[in-house]
């Protein structure tokens, strides 16, 4: 079986996932990280590629004569957090931290990498996209207008994530829609300072910002469909230094998830016009900036049966899960789906309890190493499939 053969490097690659989290890089700053990618995947006998987002790394390998593609991406960053894992491997680096797993994810694609290399059982091309900067700078994005896809066609095109919560080296898949695009606002509410004790020469901003807040869930509660998932939810407000001064402005954060292009597309429209509206009741004005937003990632059917099958038939039908719910939770590998359809994003169990079960973007958060080798020997045995 591939499990057992890619069992045979475990103990390399939970070497390669130590060294990775223990120096952890921010989006577009994955230069060390980057390099022993690289390093590796020339060592293997892969056909390099360097400089596409300023850091991310495509390994290319061909067997036979076969025409057809396939792609499968890892992503590369961490996070601005500092680590409280207790794990002999915890960061070195202050205040960074692979708090979402990417760590894993990375070494999991060259897990792949190194099975497809070394037992070359397939016929046709393997483009390894190894991306930066998925959280917030959406690295996904910059790499498919850098002509990702031009310079690297791909016929399919996979994507896999840890998940807390799950069981370790657990599958789960979903057709359609599967993580909910992830749209950020900053609006900046001008009104009028004054005297605390005289609010009747201001305009108070921070009323105004408060009336946003709570008409703002007006949109989710009144304009989108019940049977539609959204959420907004405004995570700062910042105005004002002393108790007795009405501040002449507020500045409001928010974050706007939804799970179809057509309530996205609602929100987008009703956010800016309601805040505006609402600052004008008051006296006041609005200026609403849409900062950034990740489309809904959307799986497609074919793709997700043939993932699923691929780890049916390679782990038993106890380790794999069909129809898994979605998650509000965003993804930029929803760009990549976006510019070439004919792909999926996927689950693996990280754990549901002790080991691996602390959930990502959480200080004690750690990627479970005994995803390494089921998940590496999934893309193996997808690889052969699709490429048989």
């Amino acid at each position: 079986m591939i499990e057992q053969k890619v069992k045979e490097y475990e103990s390399l690659l939970c070497d390669i996932r130590h060294q990775i989290h223990e120096n952890p890089e921010l989006g577009l700053e994955e230069v060390k990280t980057s390099a022993l990618v690289a390093e590796k995947l020339t060592e293997w006998g892969y056909e390099v590629h360097r400089g596409m987002a300023k850091t991310g790394v495509i390994g290319t390998l061909k067997v036979g004569d076969g025409k057809k593609t396939i792609g499968l991406r890892a992503d590369m960053d961490a996070l601005p957090i500092q680590e409280a894992s207790g794990k002999p491997w915890s960061s070195k680096t202050p205040n960074r931290m692979h708090a979402c797993g990417h760590d894993g994810h990375t070494t999991i694609l060259l897990g792949a990498a190194k099975y497809l290399a070394e037992t070359r059982r397939f016929n046709g091309t393997v483009h390894l996209i190894f991306q930066p900067a998925e959280e917030l700078i959406n690295g996904g994005e910059i790499m498919v207008k850098e002509g990702l896809f031009d310079r690297f066609p791909c016929d399919a095109l996979f994507g896999m994530h840890n998940m807390p919560g799950y069981p370790v080296g657990e599958f789960h898949f979903r057709p359609g829609p599967f993580m909910a695009s992830m749209d950020q606002f900053q609006i900046i509410v001008h009104g009028v300072g004054g005297h605390g004790a005289m609010p009747q020469h201001a305009v108070d901003p921070i009323v105004v910002a408060a009336h946003i807040t709570t008409a703002l869930q007006s949109i989710v509660s009144r304009n989108v469909d019940p049977l539609e998932a959204a959420v907004i939810t405004v995570g700062s407000i910042v105005a004002g230094h002393t108790a007795n001064v009405i501040p002449d402005s507020a500045v409001m954060k928010l974050s706007v998830r939804s799970l179809s292009r057509e309530t996205r597309e609602l929100l987008l429209k009703r956010i800016p016009a309601l805040a505006k509206a609402q600052a004008e009741s008051f006296g006041a004005t609005a200026d609403v900036e849409h900062v950034n937003g990740t489309p809904v990632l959307v799986n497609d059917k074919a793709m997700i049966d043939l993932a699923y099958d691929v780890a049916k038939t390679q782990f038993g039908e106890d380790r794999v899960v069909y129809g898994s719910k979605p998650l509000m939770g965003s993804e930029d590998f929803a760009f990549m789906l976006e510019a070439n359809p004919n792909g999926c994003y996927m689950f693996i169990g990280n754990g549901d309890k002790g080991e691996g079960s602390c959930m990502v973007h959480n200080p004690g958060y750690d990627f479970n190493d005994k995803c390494l080798v089921p998940a590496s020997a999934f893309w193996g045995a997808l690889v052969e499939r699709y490429l048989k």
